[in-house]
């Protein structure tokens, strides 16, 4: 499978998912990236885009999020999951990274996996959009496309990271997440797919895929 040829399909047909609503229109610092990444987990992407935006005319900055009273904070936060936790998760990573790393998000996975909430998939999208590393940070999309194209076949996230890792070109692993990602919120999503009009749908084995729209 050309997996350069697949990420530019993907690219082009998945354009206007949730994942590119942060970048749209907007200079997302690295602070933004990490609070936005924490924010997503185990919420529904549409969800999170309608939310960030409104997020960040309040706070953008670890100061100004100290600064935000908690209720206001949580009432911003409400329809995310887990949101009362994140608000206070965000309370403290901010207050972390002002009086630990002087105001600034740190640059190693070592660093920022000492974050609350942080885990290995969150410090790689991190360290791919903020910084430019190529780290692979993958998500339930990630693992479950990858696995339906046939490049792994794995269980568990750590090992489709593992396997991932050994067979994409350097070129392509800073935006393979963020790609799949993108075609997950639209196309590839997790329930029914929609292989009938999916641009991969002749070359794709379509592992695991039950009753495809």
């Amino acid at each position: 499978m050309d997996i350069e040829k697949v990420l530019l399909i993907m690219q082009k047909e998945a354009k206007d998912a949730p994942v590119y609503k942060l970048e749209k229109n907007s200079d997302a610092s690295p602070f933004q990236i990490l609070i936005a990444t924490l924010l997503s987990a185990r919420t529904k992407d549409t969800t999170t885009a309608k939310i960030l935006p409104e997020l960040f005319k309040k706070a953008k900055t670890p100061e100004q999020f100290l600064k935000i009273n908690k209720k206001e904070l949580e009432k911003t936060l409400y329809g995310i999951g887990f949101y009362r936790v994140k608000t206070r998760r965000v309370k403290e990573v901010s207050r972390i990274i002002l009086d630990k790393f002087g105001g600034i998000v740190p640059k190693t996975i070592e660093e920022l996996l000492t974050l609350p909430g942080v885990g290995r998939k969150t410090a790689n999208i991190v360290l791919a959009r903020a910084f430019g590393r190529d780290t692979l940070g993958v998500d339930v999309h990630v693992h479950r496309i990858s696995n339906r194209l046939g490049l792994v076949r794995t269980k568990k996230p750590e090992e489709t990271e593992e396997k991932l890792m050994k067979i994409l070109e350097k070129k392509h692993i800073r935006k393979f997440n963020k790609t799949l990602v993108a075609y997950g919120q639209t196309i590839c999503v997790p329930i029914r797919p929609f292989c009938s009009i999916c641009k991969l749908n002749d070359v794709c084995p379509k592992d695991g895929v039950k009753n495809p729209r």
